[in-house]
């Protein structure tokens, strides 16, 4: 969909911002291209708001007050009272819109400058937000954005007979109605010449000072719809992320997958390791968890006899925020039957690929100054052999010998000098836990560690940052992998790969484990390590002095059984692959965006003091 006339730079292709190459593009654009020939001054007039459609007294008050920083809004408010005096009503309740702004951008392209399409087929009604205003004498010139593009609005007073009138109402940041016909100016600006202009909306704050923008960061956050407001291809984003989970959903349901609803609210916190949001049902006086993962009760459906099913939603983890971490994000967790993670590899694939064509026609995208290629095959590489590949460390020599393998972890790991990473790997149990440890530190999460872990741990702090094209990390420690199937070829090993692209990881996936008895093994293993890390924990708490409240407080919660969950593997599940995919992550990386926050519309933020 064309943003701007012909003869623009650049394009809007499901509200994405791309250049003639076809890259995504985030350059911030302050006045769309579309009103590009008047740009210049449309700019520099909601700049200073001083560039008024009339001298008059009312104009001149608003001004004096955002020049000293005195009450516009009591100001704006007076108007609408004036307003209703004269029987005008600020706040309509609908209006009849024949086109939008790209509409009309894209049906008379043709129409050159200085000419008129004023037939009775060539009336119009538009609507949109003012952004930019100018004035003449007895012509005004107003800029309106709709959520599709912007268009000018050309007021000649001789043909407009609330010229006066709105001279003294009209505000940057009204929503208004107009009427007319369509004609290009000599400077080729495609306008609509109004002969009816209403104000639908009337906007009692004031938009930021347009030189500078809206540039504190947690006010863009905390109030997006202004965000939106002031920097329009922020919505490009949004726009961006719908077309992913739209074209998502589309994929996996042309294969077969059906989407299931499972609970929000769990009686036990299972599927991830991970801290949980705690809330109580008062009418049935229990505690109940916001779900970590949507996982075991996808199983559930497997085990009941679906061979295909998926769920996209909200997840809940009670834990650190970052750039790529958000406590409410969104995920789609995928369970074939009857498949292994080599299908997974394959699915997640086509999956990504799919996705970036739709954003931006082929494979190829840039992200943060880097070219990232999607063309398949992938690369795939073990955890171990990336981690040998690194450190010159082959964890695999070492066995059950977990001293030289946290020895030769330290010796990796020691231009980082910190003791905090050292610590945690001294307290490993087991070479995995060695392996990931180091891992999950970098990450910032709290993981119980043993030896075949600290190739996991080493992964992260000196692999991952490397993965920047992208790769499928496979053949995990079984001790961080309690869900997963035990690799068929390699012992202490089970069959799960990781999907990273730019360093970030992107999608986890299985051979689901289906053994109902080892599973059960696993899940109190797990539970032994959290118990035994809640003890270290509170242990070291009190050797700082802190309360066992606060303790409480900041690290302790309960990991427990899902016994209904066992009981059903015992009916018996078959062979099963299942994947999850952070969809926040994915559009981050399709839409070239640093942090989490810039592609989740509400990202959650501390209390405003």
């Amino acid at each position: 969909m064309a943003m701007a006339s012909p003869s623009c730079s650049v394009r809007i292709l499901t509200g994405v911002w791309r250049d003639r190459s076809g890259r995504f593009s985030r350059k911030v654009r302050r006045i769309p291209h579309c009103f590009s020939s008047s740009a210049s001054t449309a700019s520099s007039t909601e700049v200073s708001r001083i560039s008024r459609i009339s001298k008059n007294a009312g104009d001149a008050g608003e001004d004096s007050a955002l020049a000293s920083g005195r009450d516009v809004r009591g100001l704006r408010l007076k108007k609408v009272e004036e307003m209703r005096g004269l029987g005008i009503e600020p706040y309509a309740y609908s209006w009849n819109r024949t086109h939008k702004a790209t509409q009309l951008q894209e049906k008379y392209a043709d129409l050159p400058a200085g000419g008129v399409a004023d037939s009775d087929e060539d009336r119009v009604s538009v609507a949109g937000r003012i952004f930019a205003r100018r004035a003449f004498g007895k012509l005004a010139f107003l800029g309106i954005r709709d959520d599709s593009a912007s268009i000018q609005l050309y007021c000649d007073k001789a043909k407009l007979e609330s010229f006066t009138q709105l001279k003294s109402t009209v505000d940057i940041g009204d929503i208004v109605g107009a009427t007319g016909t369509l004609k290009r100016t000599e400077k080729g600006e495609l306008s609509v010449y109004v002969d009816n202009l209403v104000i639908l909306t009337k906007s009692i704050l004031p938009l930021p000072e347009k030189w500078h923008g809206l540039t504190d960061i947690e006010k863009r956050y905390r109030q997006r719809y202004l965000d939106m407001i002031m920097n329009p291809e922020v919505a490009g984003v949004f726009r961006a992320r719908a077309k992913v989970v739209s074209v998502i959903r589309r994929f996996v349901e042309d294969l077969g997958f059906l989407e299931i609803e499972t609970p929000i609210l769990q009686g036990a916190a299972g599927g991830a390791d991970a801290r949980p949001f705690i809330t109580h049902h008062n009418s049935l006086e229990r505690d109940l968890f916001l779900r970590i993962a949507t996982e075991l009760h996808l199983k559930r459906m497997l085990v009941g006899g679906f061979e295909r099913v998926y769920e996209l939603g909200r997840i809940f983890r009670n834990e650190g925020i970052s750039t790529r971490h958000n406590p409410e994000f969104t995920s789609i967790e995928i369970y074939q039957a009857y498949a292994d993670y080599n299908d997974m590899m394959a699915l997640a694939e086509e999956l990504v690929t799919k996705c970036a064509e739709a954003i931006f026609g082929n494979a190829k995208l840039l992200y943060q100054g880097t070219d990232i290629s999607l063309e398949r095959p992938w690369k795939r590489a073990s955890m171990q052999s990336l981690v040998q590949e690194a450190t010159g460390i082959d964890f695999s020599a070492f066995g059950s010998d977990l001293s030289a393998a946290k020895s030769a972890a330290l010796s990796a790991l020691s231009p980082r000098k910190d003791e905090s990473l050292q610590t945690v790997i001294a307290n490993c149990a087991t070479v995995g836990n060695v392996l990931n440890e180091v891992h999950s530190y970098f990450l910032r999460l709290r993981r119980f560690v043993n030896v075949m872990m600290s190739v996991a741990q080493v992964f992260e702090a000196v692999v991952e940052k490397t993965l920047i094209q992208p790769t499928f990390v496979t053949n995990h420690p079984v001790e961080v992998s309690p869900l997963a199937k035990a690799h068929r070829s390699f012992p202490g090993l089970v069959e799960r790969f990781e999907l990273y692209i730019c360093g970030r990881e992107l999608a986890n996936a299985f051979s689901e484990l289906t053994d109902p008895i080892e599973q059960r093994a696993r899940f109190e293993a797990q539970i032994r390590a959290h118990n035994k890390q809640l003890e270290e924990a509170a242990a070291a708490a009190r050797d700082r002095g802190e309360s066992a409240v606060k303790q409480h407080k900041n690290d302790s919660y309960e990991v427990t059984l899902d016994e209904d969950f066992l009981t059903a593997l015992e009916y018996g599940m078959p062979p099963t692959a299942g994947m999850g995919i952070g969809i926040d992550r994915l559009v981050m990386l399709l839409t070239d965006s640093p942090s989490i926050r810039d592609v989740i519309a509400f990202p959650v933020l501390k209390s405003q003091q």
